[in-house]
This record gives C-alpha cells, structure tokens and sequence, in this order.
C-alpha cells in the first residue's frame, strides 16, 4: 500500500493523503490592501480538485508592515476573513483540509512602512535598515499573531502553520546572526526562543486545532544556528503544543545554495528522530517515487510540494500513476482521470 496516499491523522483532523501544497507568495493582491482576489480562489481550489490532501496559502501577514511587499496577502484586518473564508469554501469543496502560514517579514519587509526587527541591520544594502524593536513594538506583534490565529479561526482554516524560516521576523529572532539583542529577546538560545514562545501561547489561546512551525534548520553560515540549536528549538516548541516541523532551509542571510533533488530532507528526518515530533519534508522533490521512499523509510511524516504543484495542479495524479495508485477524482474529469 501506497503511504503517500495513505491518511494521516493530527488531533481531530484527518488528511486524505500525506501531500501538502507549500506556501508559496504569488504576489497577486493587486489592490494593495492584502485581500484575497479572484486569481487566489481559482489557484488553491484547483490545487484541491487536483486531489491534494492539505492546500496550505502563502504567507499571510499579521501587520501591514510586516508585508514581504505591497502585494501580498494579509491578516492583521477584519476585511480579510471575507476572501479567505472563500477560499476555504473551495477547497474544502474537494474534501481537502485547508492551512493558513501566518507571517511577519521583519527586516525582509519591502513596504513603504517603517519596518522591524530584533536588531538594526539590514538583510542587504537593497533592503532598508529595519527599526530595533522596542519591548512595545515586540507585544504588538504577538498580539498581532494572536488576532491573525483569531481571523483563521473565523475563515474556517483546519490547521495554522507560524512562519519561523527564510530570514523572516521569528526567524531573525531566533538567529545570532540577526539578533544581536542584550536583553531578555537577545543573547542565549532560551532568550532568542523567547519571541516565538511567545507568540505560540498567544496563538494557542485563541486556537485550538493543529498547528506547524516551518523553520529553515541550516542558516549556510558557521556563526548561525546549528543542529543543536534546532532540537532545542523543536524540543521547546514540543512542549508548547506545536504539532509538526515543517523542516526548510535559508534565507536567514544572503547565502549561496546549491539544491538538489531532496536537499532539505536529512533536516527533516534528523528532527522527527532526534525529538520524536512529526515533520514535513519540502525543497525538491518531484516525483512519486521521491516522495514515497521519504515515507516509507519514516524519514518525515507529509510531503510538502512548491514548484511542481505550480507546474502541474493534478501533480497527485501523476504521482499516483507512478506508484500504481487508483485515486479518485473530480467526478467532472472522470473520462479523463483514469
């Protein structure tokens, strides 16, 4: 039996499959006020029609400052929930579960705004040099995470993913390399896991269902994180509640990276044995059989897929075909699905 195509189960919701679509930005809120637009509601429906077991949305912002640019989505208003409660209308419509990635560009921010982070340095000499973060300015933002889990909650998400990766603000405050804070928020690995504890028992206040942290657990620079950073990190977050690691890598400092079919999945798999958590696997991988080796030899728990779920919206098909699996389809497609 096929374990890709095999359900999984995490607190009371049931995936049909293990294949996930990865949050991916489509920078396509034209209007500039972070709603969803017609463009959204056909991209993830379709991706649901396509039989893929958890259609998880790009990154959706608490603030608007904390925008990685002008187009983005976001969730730091009420005139959101609109938009996105469609959105999950339609790919609930196709038996799919719905995610939501909830984020905060930090220093990664592109808007006209005055923009943050644990520390005043700039990610590059493009980006602008980003305001330190007052102790006011850091209850903001978890509060902004709180009232963004809160919005989720009323568009009918099942499951919440905290982006804590890419270089993004819990990212920077969890890296020495991009806080360079002397307080409480800086300093020890306690102390730059504080923001993100933070935000997690806020968030679970309000919410209830499953919830991920994607990490990048290689920063590509020996003064950054390092495994035993990251099991300490998961360890805490183990703690807190958090369900499953969403294991990715990068973008904390400009780096050079050469990837690979699969580059990421050993930190995946380093996790989920290390600290006995549930991952998920994303960076590279196209195919079925790609997918089902990682499964099979208990090496993470879902398959996220980016690129070749944009290259190809019925990718579960294919995959499927690959592995000799019968999978049911739309009933519309049905002359052609099988």
């Amino acid at each position: 039996m096929s374990k890709l195509f095999s359900p999984y189960t995490i607190k009371d919701l049931t995936l049909k499959n293990r294949i996930v679509m990865s949050p991916m930005c489509m920078y396509s809120s034209v209007n500039q006020d972070g709603r969803i637009m017609p463009f959204h509601l056909t991209h993830y429906e379709s991706r649901a029609a396509g039989q893929v077991g958890l259609v998880m949305t790009e990154a959706a912002a608490v603030l608007p400052e904390g925008r990685i640019s002008h187009d983005d989505l976001g969730i730091y208003a009420d005139d959101h929930i609109e938009g996105l409660k469609k959105t999950n209308e339609g790919i609930h419509r196709h038996g799919a579960a719905s995610a939501i990635q909830i984020a905060h560009a930090g220093r990664k921010a592109t808007v006209k705004e005055d923009i943050f982070a644990p520390s005043a340095i700039p990610f590059n000499e493009k980006y602008k040099t980003p305001i330190a973060m007052e102790k006011h300015d850091i209850d903001k933002a978890v509060e902004a995470f709180a009232d963004a889990a809160r919005r989720s909650r009323q568009a009918g998400f099942d499951i919440i993913e905290l982006h804590a990766a890419h270089g993004y603000l819990i990212n920077q405050f969890l890296s020495p390399l991009t806080n360079r804070r002397s307080d409480i928020y800086g300093g020890s690995r306690e102390n730059r896991y504080r923001f993100l504890k933070e935000v997690i028992e806020a968030v679970t206040k309000v919410w209830n269902k499953p919830l991920f942290v994607r990490i990048s657990a290689d920063e590509y620079n020996r003064e950054g994180n390092q495994m035993e950073d990251f099991y300490y990190f998961t360890e805490e977050m183990k703690r807190q509640g958090v369900d499953l690691i969403d294991v990715s890598s990068g973008g904390v400092v400009p780096a050079s990276i050469n990837p690979y079919p699969g580059y990421q999945v050993t930190y995946a798999e380093r996790i989920k044995k290390q600290c006995s958590i549930a991952t998920g696997a994303v960076g590279l991988i196209t195919t079925g059989i790609q997918a089902e080796e990682i499964l099979k030899n208990d090496r993470a728990d879902l398959i996220f897929i980016g690129r070749a779920l944009l290259r190809n919206p019925y990718w579960p098909k294919q995959a499927a075909n690959e592995l000799g699996v019968l999978l049911q389809g739309p009933k519309q497609y049905e002359r052609a699905w099988n």
